[in-house]
């Protein structure tokens, strides 16, 4: 599936730390300094006259429930056109840093309850991008027991909402393999390098029909 951006649209990204990149921290870059920003970019440039408007609000940190809780405040009321979202990784990362586990059930019905909203009260268009995971620590392929159920899930409801779904896991690790290791692509394994949001914006660029 490939959204439509139309003249005047408003785009929505919604998100963890990979998403936020700075956008709170610095003023001056409401964007963030990741793939966000880059796909504004690269939109624009194909686009130029178009008039989309780019909204960042990842919040570094965040789970599927923290995204639930300000669901409202931070995205359905800026009722956008088209509406990215990327979270997950943190649901697995605090499992394993911290102990606190979010079940797949809960995960997904959390996911869903969010996406009923937005098909409920907007004509919007949406992205889900894949929660993703590139090892570079022998224990991190662990992870990938609690985090691969989780993608799944996405993928369900990317399905069940008609939205369209960038693979990112799959992307991300085979360019760590392309570009001679994980580290080149995420260097702790979940948060992307320069190359790696670069990447990640050019998937999400091709996503949006550009």
């Amino acid at each position: 599936m490939t959204v439509i951006l139309h003249r005047s649209a408003t785009v929505l990204f919604q998100g963890d730390s990979i998403t936020d990149v700075g956008r709170l921290a610095e003023r001056d870059s409401p964007l963030g300094n990741g793939y966000v920003r880059v796909a504004a970019e690269r939109v624009r440039s194909a686009r130029p006259d178009s008039g989309i408007t780019f909204v960042n609000r990842g919040v570094s940190g965040d789970g599927i429930s923290d995204l639930r809780a300000r669901w409202r405040e931070d995205a359905l009321e800026l009722k956008p056109d088209v509406m990215s979202v990327l979270i997950g990784v943190n649901d697995t990362w605090r499992r394993y840093d911290s102990g606190v586990v979010t079940s797949v059930r809960v995960f997904e019905d959390d996911y869903r309850a969010i996406l009923t909203h937005v098909r409920d009260e907007l004509d919007c268009q949406l992205i889900l991008i894949e929660p993703f995971l590139v090892p570079v620590r022998d224990e991190q392929w662990g992870w990938r027991e609690d985090l691969d159920p989780k993608i799944q899930a996405v993928r369900r409801l990317s399905e069940e909402f008609g939205a369209a779904l960038l693979a990112a896991d799959g992307l991300l690790n085979q360019a760590a393999r392309a570009a001679g290791g994980p580290e080149h692509i995420a260097g702790d394994g979940v948060h992307p390098t320069p190359l790696g949001h670069s990447l990640l914006a050019e998937a999400w660029a091709a996503v949006a029909g550009l």
